[in-house]
């Protein structure tokens, strides 16, 4: 290499490879996933845990993919499997292609349960007042999945959702994304 790699080429890595593992994921090749996930953590190259947090009574709250170690953990979890199965019955389909693990298709469908902002949601419907707007951070991209599936949430709440993940507002009233009608993203 002409020049020393610095903090951004090896940024860069991490992207590339931890994309090549997702893609290979994604297409069903779970021996290639593996080999490169073990090479990666052979390299030390890391990928952070998808995150979201939320504001409520002026604290703020983290949730990590599969989090349990929250204070109301049970009530979280309650709600959120009383969601899955309301908006459901409405026409939500869980898109199990975003499980990027080997697991049978109910475990698939509870494994997107715990995404983080799906957990991030739960609470803040419990913890506020029917109305309030629950106003979500994610530290990676929002799956297609949490996408819809906070579509029907939002419609069956009557709430106003707005996530923010690593590249766009995701902006939910009533059901629909104003992204899906105008065809832009709103910043």
């Amino acid at each position: 290499m002409p020049f020393e790699p610095n903090a951004a080429v090896w940024g860069l890595c991490q992207v590339i490879v931890g994309s090549t593992a997702t893609l290979s994921l994604q297409t069903g090749r779970w021996g290639d996933a593996a080999r490169i996930r073990r090479l990666m953590k052979a390299r030390g190259v890391t990928k952070p845990p998808g995150c979201s947090w939320i504001e409520v009574k002026r604290r703020v709250h983290s949730f990590i993919v599969g989090d349990t170690s929250h204070s109301l953990v049970d009530e979280i979890s309650a709600k959120m499997n009383n969601l899955y199965s309301e908006i459901k019955e409405i026409g939500y389909v869980p898109d199990t292609k975003y499980v990027l693990q080997n697991l049978e298709e109910d475990e698939k469908e509870e494994s997107l349960c715990g995404h983080s902002e799906k957990l991030a949601i739960a609470f803040g419907l419990i913890s506020t007042p029917n109305g309030t707007p629950l106003r979500i951070i994610k530290n990676l991209r929002v799956c297609g999945d949490c996408h819809e599936a906070t579509k029907f949430i939002s419609k069956l709440t009557d709430r106003e959702i707005i996530m923010r993940d690593c590249y766009r507002f995701h902006h939910f009233v009533e059901g629909v994304s104003p992204v899906a009608i105008t065809g832009k993203w709103l910043i």
